[in-house]
């Protein structure tokens, strides 16, 4: 059975912009930099301490400079570890050499993407799915896709998270101005509609006590408690969207990772194109975490209230805040779509997979709850009574390894961490007997 002794997590400093009232510059007390008459976005203000992977990132830098000569094992954001296949990077290699030729030289694409590789999503990804590849714009990530959508929908609409999810959803929300203020005692903002996904309720909301919101943030395979939502679950998600009249944003960023029969896209459930938008992408499962490349899918079926359609406003959308993905990054998501190139992908996956199963028997032969780790390269462990950072800290000071603490994905994860299955094999194996030996 587990045992951990705990110490207190150092909070995190909150800064806010002094408000100048004078008219000429001034120097700050503190003597640093100088202030403008600009005031600071105020939604900005609303923000809760820094983001949460950032966060992590300056933990483990401050766990590194006092122990300098640590073997510290990284199982905490998310970044994929192993080669991109060759078959991808050959593609974008000649790519890039063809650049350097007048006949091969190409500039600006379509803002909305290469067109061979919107149809190649189409096709391969969507298959008999009625998804046409002028619904897809292609995007440097789902991520940055996420504020695009904010921008579209504006800071006039309600929304709702699964609790708990990806920070960005809710990031995002606040800095466009869709939130109020950030309650302490509840770990919530205020005008966002927090739908809980645990264990007891098989990760999925209630959906007869859910508020009717304009906009459904929703992402499964889910990150981070890797619950891939079963047919029946999104069918009721998509009537609720339906009789609301409100428009799902769903995330298949790990839809690769799918093993089980759970849809892997939104439109495999009758009347979501009415109702849905689907963002992906290519970081997950080629392992373009830094090439960046990703889509999301906008059906013409898809309309405002006041019947404009959805994909015109995201097509100006696209088109103002964006030039592009890279040409070359393009490339490599057209090879990777071939017969040979989901072949060389599937292997990739197959292994972090096995990782995952690695991650979760170890944290189950220790006597802890583990979900998720099945349909996505995620271990989502339970650490029953126990404050999630205060798990991640001990974690990180008795064994060198860096996970997730569960409260950064929402007040839903709170006595959770997420541990990753993205990593050398060698250090999973090595993970896993430190972890063993801890918490024996």
């Amino acid at each position: 059975m587990y045992k951990l002794s705990f110490f207190s997590s150092m909070p995190c400093a909150i800064f806010f912009q002094p408000r100048m009232s004078h008219a000429s510059l001034k120097v700050r007390e503190d003597g640093v930099g100088v202030c403008t008459r600009v005031t600071r976005n105020m939604n900005m203000e609303k923000l809760r301490n820094g983001y949460l992977f950032p966060e992590i990132a300056m933990r483990e830098l401050e766990h590194m400079k006092k122990y300098p000569y640590a073997e510290v094992i990284s199982l905490g954001i998310g970044d994929t570890t192993q080669p991109i296949p060759d078959i991808i990077t050959s593609s974008m290699a000649e790519h890039a050499r063809r650049l350097s030729t007048i006949e091969g030289y190409r500039g600006y694409g379509a803002e909305q993407g290469n067109k061979a590789l919107r149809k190649a999503i189409a096709e391969t990804l969507y298959g008999d799915l009625p998804v046409k590849d002028t619904e897809i714009f292609i995007s440097d990530g789902s991520q940055c896709d996420i504020s695009r959508l904010q921008l579209l929908l504006g800071s006039n609409v309600t929304i709702a998270v699964q609790d708990p999810s990806f920070p960005a959803y809710i990031d995002s929300g606040v800095i466009i101005g869709q939130t109020g203020d950030f309650q302490d005692e509840t770990s919530k903002y205020q005008n966002i509609e927090y739908m809980p996904c645990r264990p007891q309720n098989n990760f999925f909301p209630d959906l007869t006590t859910t508020a009717k919101t304009d906009v459904i943030f929703f992402c499964s395979p889910n990150n981070p408690t890797g619950h891939a939502a079963s047919r029946k679950q999104l069918e009721q998600l998509v009537e609720f969207a339906r009789a609301n009249g409100s428009i799902i944003i769903f995330d298949s960023a790990y839809a690769a990772y799918v093993t089980e029969e759970s849809p892997r896209s939104i439109y495999e459930i009758p009347g979501a194109r009415e109702v849905a938008i689907e963002i992906s992408s290519f970081s997950k499962f080629i392992g373009f975490t830094g090439v960046r490349l990703g889509w999301t899918v906008v059906p013409e079926e898809l309309l405002f209230s006041n019947g404009f359609p959805v994909i015109k406003d995201f097509n100006r959308i696209v088109c103002t805040c964006f030039n592009g993905a890279s040409n070359i990054a393009q490339a490599g998501g057209l090879a990777c779509l071939s017969s040979d190139g989901l072949r060389a992908v599937q292997s990739v996956v197959d292994y972090y997979k096995e990782n995952a199963k690695i991650v979760g028997d170890t944290f189950t032969s220790l006597g802890l709850d583990v979900y998720g780790g099945i349909n996505a390269p995620y271990a989502w462990v339970h650490f029953p009574g126990m404050k999630s950072w205060d798990v991640f800290g001990e974690i990180l000071e008795k064994t060198h390894i860096i996970t997730v603490p569960g409260c950064g994905f929402g007040p839903g994860g709170e006595e959770h961490i997420r541990v990753s299955a993205f990593g050398h094999r060698e250090c999973i194996l090595e993970a896993s007997r430190r972890l063993k030996n801890l918490l024996t």
